[in-house]
């Protein structure tokens, strides 16, 4: 499943593709068309209260839910709303265009942290930090923090990706959400005392019709925009790489006609989704491919699998870069579309430019390809690759 995780996909799709899973006690659902609907009309608000993670004997992740429970990921509308209106402020695509100059000088300044050696992991060297230094300046904290913003959004993407409950590994979530809630409640205090440009400023002083974030809804809300912005784009950036190291014949393409990188941006989204799945609850008693749904059953909708529904996308296994009508939802769909997608998009149009004009000859060192042990969020652990680097370009 973690290598290639699409021959299942077309099965649940092909033969029951409203799936009733008794281990996951979940329905699982894989056509473009069911999955929009769930996306579209479906509750969010999935979150165990600490009170009922302790009728379950798992009081221990209670500090966890009490910040997810302020997470606008998991919530529906009137409070979503409220909510998406105050963050999204941050990421208006005006907003976001105006760091693209910014985004290309921290990537022409890792690609040349690494160009004369001729070699180097696109994951740790490029693809993790490069979301990370941007989303430490975007949210106005130290650039050097970037490394411990990466190591804590890890540690809590393993736990949004994943379905089983781990004991061993909540000691860890639990520190991480305390570490990053004290992290950021001390950045909120500072920046009473001396206001500074940032998204935590931003979030702070966010005004509709005279409404504002608490503190807590602020540190809540930064996390899962920080996690999002960089998990997202380092898998964006890895997974369409192996993409186009496994097809040469469209990187050749894309690097002698660059004004499709913006489209085969959205084909690596659609063809590798770095968010796999996404998961909602029934509302009330319905119907969806025939099978009745109780309401507040689970469903998981599988982005992944919609992204490859031939139903919806012609020869939907072949990376086709000038594909048109590319409606995905690799950022998801309707009321929690993520608004950080413009910023993710511009981060890849600048990354697969950059590499395709200063690196040559790129190819992958011969060892296994793994993946994360993550189904959720798909990415990869490592991808050490060699090239010929020349400066300025071909």
């Amino acid at each position: 499943m973690l290598a290639d995780p699409y021959p299942l996909f077309k099965r649940l799709r092909t033969e029951d593709p409203v799936h009733w899973d008794p281990f996951l006690h979940a329905w699982v659902v894989t056509r473009y068309s069911d999955v929009i609907r769930v996306l579209t009309d479906l509750s969010a608000n999935r979150t165990f209260t600490p009170a009922q993670l302790g009728q379950y004997g798992l009081s221990a992740l209670a500090p966890v839910a009490k910040v997810m429970l302020r997470q606008m990921l998991f919530m529906d509308p009137p409070v979503h709303t409220r909510l998406r209106a105050l963050c999204s402020l941050a990421f208006t695509p005006a907003r976001v265009e105006r760091l693209r100059s910014h985004i290309q000088e921290v990537t022409d300044r890792l690609i040349a942290s690494v160009a004369q050696s001729g070699r180097m992991d696109l994951i740790a060297d490029f693809a993790a930090p490069l979301p990370a230094i941007i989303t430490a300046e975007m949210l106005g904290v130290p650039t050097e923090d970037h490394k411990k913003l990466k190591d804590w959004s890890a540690t809590f993407a393993m736990m949004l990706g994943n379905f089983q409950h781990n004991p061993d590994f909540v000691p860890r979530v639990v520190k991480t959400v305390e570490e990053m809630s004290q992290y950021f409640l001390r950045h909120i205090r500072e920046y009473r005392a001396y206001p500074r440009q940032g998204l935590i400023h931003d979030l702070m002083t966010a005004d509709v019709s005279g409404d504002y974030l608490s503190e807590e809804e602020v540190v809540a809300n930064i996390i899962v925009t920080m996690v999002g912005g960089q998990e997202t784009t380092t898998n964006l950036i890895g997974n369409g790489m192996l993409t186009l190291l496994r097809n040469p014949s469209v990187m050749e393409e894309m690097r002698t006609n660059r004004t499709l990188i913006p489209s085969a941006i959205e084909e690596m989204l659609r063809y590798e989704s770095p968010s796999q799945h996404t998961a909602r609850l029934a509302p009330q008693d319905l119907e969806i491919g025939g099978k009745h749904i109780s309401k507040r059953q689970a469903i998981i909708a599988v982005l992944a699998a919609a992204n490859r529904d031939p139903e919806r996308f012609p020869d939907p296994d072949r990376v086709d870069i000038g594909r048109r009508d590319n409606r995905h939802v690799a950022f998801g769909w309707g009321p929690h579309f993520c608004f950080g997608a413009a910023l993710a998009r511009i981060e890849g149009q600048i990354a697969f430019a950059t590499i395709l004009h200063c690196l040559q000859d790129v190819v992958l060192e011969p060892q296994p390809i793994t993946w994360r042990f993550n189904l959720g969020l798909r990415g990869l652990t490592a991808l050490p690759i060699q090239f010929r680097y020349q400066e300025g370009g071909e």
